[in-house]
């Protein structure tokens, strides 16, 4: 098991790490670089590029437990083709029109340099803030025999959280690994972590990096 809040993770005390998926949400260079789209955006990318090396770790010890490893890139596609007309009117206002910003086709879309990432890793493409909305994430995850998941990566408050929202409607179990997430600001991430636990864990259980990483270690020794 894993040590968590607001009770340990799973429930039933059967981590299965074959069962179980790390995800890691868009830590990609717009959002963690400091001359990308979130910076452009007047947030600070910094505490979102703070937490790559934590990250890594518990990529690292998923990896060797036997997990599934799970990356997400948000992004529209080069022709705009799939951006409604207030989507195209929000990118027009927030000054990104005739910009490479959030598109696939840009260098911003890739996901960090320094994030270990191997080929046996998936990678989710998406246009929306769940990881789920319009692509084969629950294909994938069903197809693999995953019941658990694990959560990093940016933003706390809009992706992950939304995300990690959906993966419990659809009865995952999931732990969100508060110092493998971040947000423009640290009142949005506490904001964001303090709801997961709320009404004795509606959106699962929180943890930390140290906690997750002793957890799988024992689940595959």
């Amino acid at each position: 098991m894993i040590a968590a809040q607001p009770f340990d993770f799973p429930y039933d005390g059967r981590l299965v790490p074959s069962q179980t998926a790390l995800m890691v949400i868009d830590l990609q260079i717009d959002f963690c670089s400091p001359d990308g789209y979130f910076a452009s955006m007047g947030y600070d990318p910094a505490p979102l590029a703070a937490i790559v090396p934590a990250v890594n770790r518990v990529i690292s010890a998923a990896r060797k437990a036997g997990c599934l490893i799970i990356h997400t890139r948000q992004g529209y596609r080069a022709d705009l083709a799939d951006m409604t007309p207030y989507e195209i009117w929000r990118r027009k206002r927030s000054g990104l029109e005739n910009t490479q910003v959030l598109l696939r086709s840009s260098p911003g879309f890739q996901l960090l340099p320094e994030l270990d990432v191997a080929d046996t890793d998936v990678i989710i493409d998406k246009t929306c803030n769940s990881s789920f909305t319009y692509t084969d994430l629950e294909h994938v995850l069903r197809a693999r025999g995953i019941t658990h998941m694990l959560f990093t990566g940016c933003t706390t408050d809009v992706c992950v959280h939304t995300t990690l929202r959906e993966a419990c409607d659809r009865n995952f179990q999931c732990l969100t690994i508060s110092d493998c997430c971040a947000s423009g600001e640290q009142w949005a991430h506490e904001a964001a972590i303090n709801m997961i636990s709320i009404e004795n864990g509606i959106f699962g259980t929180v943890s930390t990096s140290d906690a997750v990483i002793a957890g799988l270690a024992k689940a595959s020794g």
